[in-house]
């Protein structure tokens, strides 16, 4: 264990930038990395004003942070797909490899995975970190430390994307321009749809998606979406909506823009239960999948940043230098429209 300076949410609403006890030795099968990009997310926020995500509380001080990018420094025995100097991004969940979920290939819900920044884990707002090489990826020389640590967030779009069972040409609705909903559209064009139909309160957040070629942002303080969608399907409806919102409101009709055998993905998850027309569903035959973080997706977000048809450059609203972490928090929680990602630079 070694003292390094780091953000810590000491409990709920106080955050402090000081020294640490953390791991800095090397075993077997893992790689130490200089951090130098992390994403603030909105589950790192939840945390500084709630103190608690569902059954994870904050009982003790946590660093915070898991959306992150940085250069290997250190290899450790047995290591052969990563070398010292590589640029790369971390997956933040490590589950136990002999676990049922893991062997069934669903390791993102073996309930004894770690993920950091979830308590009692540490996260990585900190100068270093270990993290075991096979949840290590290289970054291609084309895909910056930026968007490395962006990789983590857009995972979750292609898990919702995958988990849609998209076909060539589809129509989607994706309910929610925050960041994770932004992603999701970007994951669901990628995927095949055709076109992707996004909505929200907030036109900043809209006119910010609807940059991208394929998406057409819809603001539902003006329009009815049930309009919109018969518009433009031709009252057929759409074939996938993405629930990226989280507000029990978006569940209201939700039904009546989905057409006949189509799918509705949840990757947003509403704080308390939801009023929901289990009858509507059953007459059209509408399959619900739901979305827990992801599995096997790191390589295949990677490679599409790299390929250029994925760009998640414009969604990074601003960047704050480590010293200045406590301020990025206390933006994030404001909330402003106009923002979507906001990322720390570790290192000048």
């Amino acid at each position: 264990m070694t003292k390094m300076r780091a953000l810590v949410l000491e409990k709920q609403h106080e955050l402090k930038l000081r020294d640490i006890e953390l791991p800095t030795e090397v075993g077997p099968g893992e790689v130490k990395i200089k951090l130098h990009t992390v994403g603030v997310c909105g589950s790192d926020v939840h945390y500084y004003t709630h103190g608690r995500i569902g059954p994870f509380v904050v009982n003790a001080p946590m660093v915070l942070g898991h959306e992150a990018a940085g250069t290997v420094v250190e290899v450790g025995a047995g290591v052969s797909n990563l070398k010292l100097g590589d640029r790369v991004c971390m997956e933040p969940g490590v589950p136990d490899p002999n676990s049922k979920a893991s062997r069934l290939g669903m390791y993102n819900i073996d309930p004894a995975v770690t993920f950091w920044a979830t308590p009692p884990i540490h996260g990585v707002l900190t100068p270093y970190v270990v993290h075991p090489a096979n949840y290590t990826f290289k970054l291609p020389d084309n895909v910056s430390f930026a968007e490395g640590a962006m990789v983590e967030p857009f995972a979750v779009g292609m898990q919702a994307a995958t988990k849609a069972k998209i076909t060539p040409g589809d129509t989607a609705i994706v309910m929610g321009a925050g960041p994770i909903g932004t992603m999701v559209a970007l994951a669901a064009l990628a995927g095949g749809c055709s076109r992707v139909i996004i909505t929200d309160l907030a036109q900043p957040k809209l006119d910010i998606a609807g940059q991208y070629q394929g998406i057409i942002p819809v603001n539902i303080k003006d329009k009815k979406l049930v309009d919109e969608v018969n518009r433009l399907t031709e009252n057929w409806g759409a074939d996938v909506v993405f629930e990226c919102s989280g507000s029990p409101r978006a569940w209201q009709g939700i039904t009546d823009v989905v057409r006949p055998g189509g799918t509705i993905v949840v990757v947003g998850l509403p704080v308390e239960p939801i009023d929901f027309d289990i009858a509507s569903l059953s007459v059209k035959e509408i399959t619900i999948a739901s979305v827990f973080r992801y599995a096997h997706q790191y390589e295949r977000a990677i490679a599409l940043m790299a390929s250029g048809r994925v760009d998640l450059k414009p969604l990074i609203s601003e960047t704050f230098s480590f010293e200045d972490s406590i301020k990025a928090f206390d933006r994030a929680v404001e909330a402003r429209p106009t923002d979507v990602k906001l990322q720390i630079l570790m290192e000048a």
